[in-house]
C-alpha cells in the first residue's frame, strides 16, 4: 500500500517521485503527472519545485471552494523523446493519469503530447517553447502555455528593431528549437524594417562559442541573437563575456533565458542582456505574491517562468474540471481542453489571458535587461523592463 505525499513530505525529501494513493480512488480522483528533465542539456533542478506549483494551483483551487481529490505523479524523462512518450503511456494506460504538464525540450514535448492525443488525456506545455504544438503538431487536447517561439520573437525582434538594434546576426543550436526560433526572430525583424546579416550554426552542447561570436562580430551587426537554450545559453554568454561583446553598440540577446541562468553566470558576466520573459517574481505585486509562496521550496533561488507556468496552468484546468465535473473531465482530455480555452485565464502569475484555438495561451510578454552590478539592489534583482507586448 501506497500513500499520496504532501507538500511538507516533498520539502523534507529528495525522492523524485510521489507516490499514487490507492488504486481504489482512480475513478473519483484527478490524478496529474509532472514530467520534467534532471540530467539532459536542459536540465534545472527544479522537479520538487515543479511539483509544489502544482500543489499550489491545488490549493487555489481548494481555497475557491473547489474542493477535488487530486493526486500527483512525478519523473524524469530525461530530455529523451522515447522516455518522455513512454512514461506518457505508462502514467494513462496504468495508472490512470488524466493531465500531464511538461515537460522542456521541444523533442520529448512534442513526443508526450502525440501520445496524450491519441489516448485522448490532457497535456500541458510549460515551459517548453516548440511552435509546431500550435502549428502541424496542433491537437485537440493540447495547450501550449507559457510561451512560444512566436511569442518570443514578437517581444525580441520587433521591439529591438524599434529600439534602433536593427541588424541581426544569429548564433543558432543545430536543433529543431533553434532553427524555429530564428526562423520567427527573423521575420519579425524584417516585418519591423530590420536586417539579418547572417548565422552561425553552433552544435547542440557545444563547448566553445568563440568562433561563432568571431564571425557575427566581423560584419556590421548590432544584434548578435542567441537561438538556444539552458546550458548551450549559458555557456555562450560566458563567452560573450570573455571576448567583450557585449558592449554600447551591439546587443546581446537570449529570447528564452531562465533567471536561474542570469543567477547562475552573475550580474558582471551577464550584466547588458536583453531577454524576453512572460514572468519575472519581481514584476507586481501578483508576482510577488507567487513569489515569496514558493520561495522556501528554492533555497536561495526565485521561481521562474516554468514553475510559475505549473502554477497557473493547473489552477485554470481545475476551473475547467471544476465546472465538467470530475467523471465528464476524465472521460474526455479534448473536451476538458475546451472547456479551458472558454474560460478567459486569470492568475497571480500572468494577470489576464485567453487560450487560443490552437491551445496557445496568450498573456502579456516583457522584454527585459539584465542589470549592472549597480543597478541591482537586493538579492535576485536582476531586470529592468524594455517593452511589453500585451495579449
Amino acid at each position: 500500500m501506497t500513500m499520496t505525499m504532501t507538500r511538507r513530505d516533498f520539502l523534507g525529501t529528495a525522492a523524485a517521485t510521489v507516490p499514487l494513493a490507492r488504486a481504489g480512488a482512480q475513478s473519483s480522483s484527478i490524478k496529474i503527472g509532472v514530467m520534467s528533465d534532471e540530467s539532459g542539456v536542459c536540465a534545472k533542478r527544479w522537479e520538487a519545485a515543479a511539483i509544489v506549483a502544482v500543489e499550489l494551483g491545488i490549493d487555489d483551487t481548494k481555497a475557491a471552494r473547489r474542493d477535488i481529490p487530486i493526486q500527483i505523479i512525478s519523473d524524469d524523462h530525461r530530455n529523451k523523446a522515447d522516455i518522455g512518450a513512454s512514461l506518457a503511456r505508462q502514467w494513462i494506460e496504468r495508472e490512470g493519469v488524466d493531465m500531464i504538464i511538461g515537460p522542456q525540450s521541444t523533442t520529448v514535448s512534442l513526443a508526450a503530447a502525440r501520445v496524450c492525443n491519441e489516448l485522448d488525456k490532457v497535456y500541458i506545455n510549460s515551459p517548453g517553447v516548440p511552435s509546431d504544438l500550435i502549428g502541424p503538431e496542433c491537437t485537440s487536447t493540447t495547450i501550449h502555455w507559457t510561451m512560444d517561439t512566436l511569442m518570443l520573437a514578437h517581444s525580441t525582434g520587433r521591439a529591438m528593431v524599434e529600439a534602433g538594434s536593427d541588424r541581426w546576426h544569429f548564433v543558432t543550436a543545430q536543433y529543431a528549437f533553434g532553427h524555429a526560433l530564428e526562423r520567427r526572430i527573423s521575420d519579425s525583424v524584417i516585418q519591423a524594417g530590420g536586417k539579418v546579416l547572417g548565422n552561425a550554426l553552433a552544435p547542440l552542447g557545444n563547448g566553445d562559442f568563440s568562433p561563432f561570436f568571431l564571425q557575427a562580430r566581423s560584419g556590421s551587426a548590432n544584434v548578435i541573437g542567441l537561438c538556444n537554450a539552458g546550458a548551450d545559453t549559458v555557456n555562450a554568454i560566458r563567452h560573450a563575456s570573455t571576448l567583450g561583446i557585449i558592449a554600447e553598440d551591439v546587443k546581446l540577446v537570449a529570447p528564452l533565458m531562465f533567471i536561474g541562468d542570469v543567477h547562475a553566470l552573475g550580474l558582471q558576466a551577464a550584466q547588458g542582456i536583453v531577454v524576453s520573459d512572460p514572468f519575472y517574481w519581481d514584476r507586481d505585486d501578483g508576482t510577488r505574491r507567487f513569489g515569496r509562496r514558493l520561495q522556501p521550496t528554492l533555497g536561495e533561488a526565485w521561481p521562474d517562468m516554468g514553475l510559475a507556468g505549473c502554477y497557473a496552468a493547473t489552477f485554470h484546468y481545475l476551473k475547467a474540471v471544476t465546472e465538467m465535473g470530475i467523471a465528464e473531465a476524465k472521460r474526455s482530455g479534448a473536451a476538458t481542453v475546451a472547456r479551458m480555452k472558454a474560460i478567459p485565464t486569470n492568475d497571480d502569475c500572468f494577470g489576464q489571458g485567453k487560450i487560443c484555438a490552437d491551445g496557445r495561451c496568450l498573456h502579456s510578454i516583457c522584454l527585459y535587461e539584465v542589470k549592472s552590478l549597480m543597478e541591482s539592489k537586493y538579492p535576485w534583482d536582476y531586470y529592468k523592463l524594455l517593452a511589453t507586448t500585451s495579449v
